[in-house]
């Protein structure tokens, strides 16, 4: 069987105005997190699955985030799977913490990756 390869994205390929989907758990999302992202966590994903595909739907790419693209990469492939156009976001919040892209905390203290 041949398996497409995963898509993926640099977080410097992200549009700052692109859907993106955080798969970490609750207490990750809370130490920072992309603004704007639509939070659901990977051990809740198949419940909200919903909100996902109405979140993407007319054809909005779903830029999917977890620490450092384990996680996502299992999410952007049951998307993908589902006939939603997602895209796995190499590295992470790890990755974007390090290309300096904007984090926020809920709580107003200073975002942090997890």
């Amino acid at each position: 069987m041949n398996y497409a390869p995963l898509p993926s994205v640099d977080v410097a390929a992200v549009p700052s105005d692109g859907l993106v989907l955080d798969v970490r758990e609750n207490d990750e999302w809370a130490a920072g997190h992309v603004e704007g992202a639509l939070h659901v966590p990977m051990s809740d994903f198949v419940g909200r699955f919903g909100e996902v595909a109405e979140a993407a739907e007319a054809g909005r790419r779903v830029h999917v985030m977890c620490r450092v693209g384990g996680r996502s990469a299992q999410v952007t492939q049951y998307l993908v799977q589902q006939g939603v156009d997602a895209v796995n976001i190499e590295g992470g919040m790890l990755a974007w913490d390090g290309a300096g892209r904007p984090m926020v905390t809920e709580s107003g203290s200073a975002p942090f990756v997890l």
